[in-house]
Formats: structure tokens, sequence, C-alpha cells
């Protein structure tokens, strides 16, 4: 079986309550491909997704989120989920991690209301994005262009911006192929 993406680490940062559903489609595909996923959270040991309506399933965590340094990792995914968003646009090691991938060029997935971190870290300048409604003020008023609602996946550069409604499986692809053009690779998709 190939593996394209070996060699490849990403980062998936999360807190208790994203989107279950945008965290495990992109990571089993990853695996698949051959990268090491790692689970950075804030929360200790245990991390809690959301899934549909309830609680969804946990998740162990692989480093802590004040202990993650940018230059470990190829790429990052933050999902979306209001609940988890809120305690990590809280915190400062989220900031920290955030300019550190794309100051580094590094491939970057912000997914659901994660998209308007990038006006909080002063990285919205420049960028083409997808948001929700309440945060599309935000982000022009930072320098970034909002598409219209109908697309529900941009990608700009080493940037995919999604909206909670994005389609598992577009997302997965999309994913794919960000990781793997963010170094010698292609397509991985």
């Amino acid at each position: 079986m190939d593996k394209p993406l070996t060699g490849k680490t990403v980062a998936v940062l999360v807190a208790n309550g994203f989107e279950e559903l945008q965290m495990t489609e992109p990571q089993r595909a990853l695996i698949n491909a051959g990268a090491t996923v790692k689970i950075v959270s804030p929360e200790n040991s245990l991390v809690n997704g959301w899934l549909d309506t309830a609680w969804g399933h946990y998740f162990p965590i692989d480093v802590a989120l004040s202990e993650m340094l940018a230059a470990d990792y190829d790429a990052l995914i933050i999902p979306g989920g209001v609940r988890g968003f809120n305690k990590l646009a809280m915190n400062p090691h989220t900031n920290r991690v955030l300019r550190g991938m794309i100051d580094g060029g590094k491939a970057t997935a912000l997914l659901g209301h994660s998209v308007s971190l990038l006006s909080k870290v002063e990285r919205a300048g420049g960028k083409t994005v997808i948001a929700m409604d309440d945060h599309a003020a935000d982000l022009t008023a930072a320098g970034a262009t909002v598409t219209p609602a109908e697309d529900a996946l941009i990608v700009d550069g080493k940037l995919l911006t999604a909206l909670d409604s994005v389609d598992p499986t577009a997302l997965t692809e999309a994913v794919l192929k960000l990781v793997g053009a963010s170094g010698d690779l292609a397509e991985a998709a």
C-alpha cells in the first residue's frame, strides 16, 4: 500500500467539545497515507469530542498544548465546534502555535469557528477564507477576503478554511492534498 505522507507529522489541536468528525475523518486518512498524527490539547490526558447533538468519544492526548512547538510539525488541523473553540481561543499557547505554523509556511487547516483565530493572531491579512457570518466582519477588518457562504471549503496557499457544514469526504481529500503539498510531495490524495 502506498504511503505518500510517510515522514510527515500532523498536529490536531482540540479542546473538549470539538467537532469529532472533523478530527476523526482526516486523522484516519492521514494515518492510512503514512503520516504521524498527534492529538494536542490544553486538556489533561483525555479530550471529549462533540458528535452530532451530544458528547462523543474520548481521545487520548499525545502532547500538551503548552509543550507543542510548531517547528516539530508539518501541518496543523484545528477542528470546529464552538465549545472547543472557546477554550482554545482563550489559551495563549494556541496563538503561539498558530502564529508559528503560519509564519513557518506550514499547512494549516482551520475549521468552523477556528477560522476566526486568524484575526486574533494577526495573520488574516491578504488571506482568502471562508468563515461563519458571525466571524466575517472581524476577518475582513483584519485584512482577509471572506468568500461567499456557498463555498464550504477554501484553500489559499497552505491555508485551508472550512465551514462546519463541509462534507467530511471533501474535507478529508483537501486535507490530504494540503499536507502532501506542504513539503516535497506534489499530491497525496
